[in-house]
């Protein structure tokens, strides 16, 4: 099989500040913004990579979905608890430095884990949990 992982997928509650976060401070690339019934669908990436993407979304856009169902993926965004990525960089000091100069709610330092990676942690202007692990 030759499968890769094309896009996942991250809930936004601002699409602006989405755009700021993983735009201008992450440095993505835009690849894709799409407006629907105000609703929108952000896509962005890595400019070199441009194979793997991450679409902000809104977070109860599903047919179906119920108000109660609405409110609970809401209560859970705002605790950081519903959705995350993990991200790498080769410069994991640097990389935090520059979130942490923009603003960006620090969950965690830079710190050696007692599983073998060093990383650190963010929220997303949404609450979800960024993670950025150092390439070695």
């Amino acid at each position: 099989m030759d499968i890769t992982i094309h896009s996942s997928f991250l809930p936004h509650n601002d699409p602006d500040a989405s755009l700021a976060f993983y735009g201008d401070t992450l440095g993505f690339e835009v690849r894709n913004d799409v407006g629907y019934e105000g609703m929108r669908w952000i896509t962005v990436g890595p400019a070199d990579q441009p194979d793997t993407s991450i679409v902000l979304h809104p977070p109860a856009a599903n047919p179906g979905i119920t108000d109660d169902e609405r409110r609970t993926i809401l209560e859970l965004m705002a605790k950081g608890s519903y959705f995350g990525v993990n991200l790498a960089t080769t410069d994991l000091d640097g990389t935090f430095a520059k979130l942490e100069a923009s603003g960006a709610e620090v969950v965690q330092e830079p710190t050696e884990q007692p599983y073998g990676v060093r990383d650190c942690a963010f929220r997303d202007p949404a609450g979800n949990m960024i993670r950025i692990q150092e390439l070695r």
